[in-house]
C-alpha cells in the first residue's frame, strides 16, 4: 500500500472528481490524504480519505467563502481580485506543502492542473506526481485558442495569430499568479517556470474530457483522456406527468446558480414554447426568486439527480461545465451553452465545433434563447452526433482507469504512455 497526497483548488466540482479518483485508489489498497486550506475539508464526503490542513493563519476556514464569492462573480474588476486571491493561495501552498508532504511521508502526489503549487512542491522534494485536468486541459498548443477564450476553432495562420495575441493578453492578466510560480520555482532550485502549463507532470497527465470532444491538437504522449471521474450514482426516475411536452433541463452549476435573471430569461423562452422546464439552482436562489420562476411555469429545485434527469430531457441548458457536457453525451441530450466564466467559453466552442449543441451569450434575449431551443428540438442530427460520442465515452475508463495510470506512474516513476493501459 502506498500513501498519496492530493492537491486541488478548493472547488466543489474539482474536489468531487478527485475524491472519486481517491476512492478508486483506495479500492486498489492505497491511502489518500488531501492537503489544502482548512475550509476545503467540508467538500470531502468519504471518511476513509485523510485531510491535512495547511496555511491556517493566512487561510482560515472563513477565507474559502471569500474565494468562492470571487469565483461566483468573476466579471470586471472581480477577475483581478480573483487572480490575486488564487495567487495568494498558490504562494501559501508553495511555502506549506514541502513540510506537510514530508511530515505525511507520502510517496507520490496527485495534482489538479489548476493548482501549480502541487507540482512545484512535489518536484522540489523529488516526489513523483501526476497532473489531473478536472476542467479543460491547460496544455498549450498555438493552433488552438486557450480554454478561457471564446473563439471558434479554425485552422490557418490568421487564426494562429489571433490565438497568439489572445494568449499574450491572458498572460498579462495572470501576471500575479505567474510571478508566484516563477519565484517559487527559483526558490526550489527548479528550471524556470513562468505559467501554470509549465508545472505539469512528465509522468502522466489525466483529463476528464474525451479526445473526440476536443479540437485537433498536439498533446504529450503521456496524456490520457479518461472521461468523467465519478462516484457511483443511484439512478432515480424522473416524473413523467408531462411526458407529452418536451423537457428542458437548466443548471448553471454550483458557483453560478445564483443567476436569477438568466434563469428568468430561460423561463420566459420556455413558457412561450409551452415546454416543461426544470431548473436546478444548486442552492443559489432565495425563496422569493424560486417563487417567481415557478410563477413563470418552471419547476425549480436546488439539486437534481442530473444523470437521471438528462435521460428524460430533450435539451439541457448549461453554463458549459464539463460534467454537464459529459452527461449530455452519455444521454444524447442536445446542449444549449451559455458560458459565464473560466473554461466555459472553450467548452462552448467545442460544443459548436462538433455540432452537438448551440451557444448563446449570457446577455441574450429570451427570444434568442427561444430560437436556439426550437432549433435544437427540431433537428435530430444533434442527438445523432452525440450518440457517435457515446462509445468513446463508455470506453474511456473513468476513475478506475485513472487510478491504474496514477498507480503505475507513481510506482514506476516512468512516463505512462497513452494506450499503455
Amino acid at each position: 500500500m502506498s500513501h498519496y497526497a492530493v492537491i486541488s483548488p478548493p472547488l466543489y466540482s474539482h474536489m468531487r472528481a478527485l475524491e472519486a479518483l481517491a476512492q478508486a485508489l483506495i479500492a486498489r489498497g492505497h491511502r489518500i490524504t488531501f492537503v489544502n486550506q482548512a475550509g476545503a475539508q467540508q467538500l470531502l464526503q468519504d471518511p476513509r480519505i485523510g485531510f491535512c490542513a495547511v496555511g491556517e493563519k493566512s487561510h482560515p476556514p472563513a477565507r474559502l467563502q471569500r474565494t468562492l464569492r470571487l469565483m461566483a462573480h468573476p466579471a470586471g474588476p472581480g477577475i483581478i481580485r480573483l487572480i490575486n486571491d488564487l495567487a495568494s493561495t498558490t504562494d501559501m501552498l508553495c511555502h506549506a506543502l514541502p513540510a506537510a508532504l514530508t511530515q505525511l511521508g507520502v510517496e507520490g502526489v496527485i495534482v489538479d492542473q489548476m493548482e501549480p503549487a502541487g507540482g512545484l512542491a512535489a518536484e522540489s522534494l523529488g516526489l513523483p506526481f501526476v497532473s489531473v485536468a478536472c476542467a479543460l486541459p491547460v496544455n498549450r498548443d498555438e493552433t488552438i485558442p486557450l480554454p478561457v477564450m471564446p473563439f471558434r476553432y479554425a485552422p490557418g495562420e490568421r487564426r494562429k495569430k489571433l490565438y497568439r495575441a489572445s494568449t499574450q493578453v491572458y498572460d498579462k492578466v495572470m501576471a500575479r499568479q505567474n510571478a508566484v510560480i516563477a519565484r517559487h520555482a527559483c526558490r526550489f532550485g527548479l528550471p524556470a517556470r513562468n505559467a501554470m502549463h509549465e508545472c505539469l507532470s512528465p509522468l502522466a497527465q489525466i483529463s476528464q474530457t474525451l479526445a473526440c470532444f476536443d479540437f485537433p491538437r498536439q498533446l504529450p504522449a503521456w496524456f490520457h483522456a479518461v472521461g468523467p471521474l465519478r462516484q457511483p450514482q443511484a439512478i432515480a426516475p424522473v416524473s413523467q406527468s408531462h411526458a407529452e411536452r418536451p423537457l428542458i433541463f437548466a443548471s448553471l452549476g454550483t458557483l453560478q446558480g445564483h443567476r436569477y435573471r438568466l434563469f428568468r430569461t430561460i423561463a420566459r423562452a420556455c413558457r412561450r414554447m409551452n415546454v416543461r422546464l426544470l431548473i436546478a439552482h444548486c442552492g443559489g436562489l432565495n425563496a422569493r426568486q424560486v417563487e417567481k420562476l415557478i410563477a413563470r411555469g418552471a419547476e425549480v429545485t436546488d439539486f437534481a439527480d442530473q444523470t437521471a434527469v438528462m435521460r428524460d430531457a430533450d435539451v439541457v441548458v448549461t453554463h458549459g461545465g464539463m460534467n454537464t457536457v459529459m452527461d449530455a453525451i452519455n444521454s444524447t441530450t442536445p446542449i444549449l451553452v451559455i458560458p459565464l466564466a473560466f473554461d466555459q467559453p472553450g467548452v462552448a466552442a467545442r460544443v459548436e465545433y462538433h455540432q452537438i449543441g448551440r451557444r448563446v451569450s449570457r446577455f441574450a434575449s429570451s427570444a434568442r434563447v427561444e430560437k436556439n431551443l426550437r432549433a435544437l428540438l427540431a433537428d435530430n442530427r444533434y442527438a445523432a452526433r452525440l450518440a457517435a460520442m457515446q462509445q468513446p465515452l463508455q470506453e474511456a475508463g473513468g476513475a478506475p482507469r485513472a487510478a491504474q495510470i496514477v498507480e503505475l506512474a507513481l510506482t514506476s516513476r516512468q512516463p505512462v504512455m497513452a494506450g499503455a493501459l
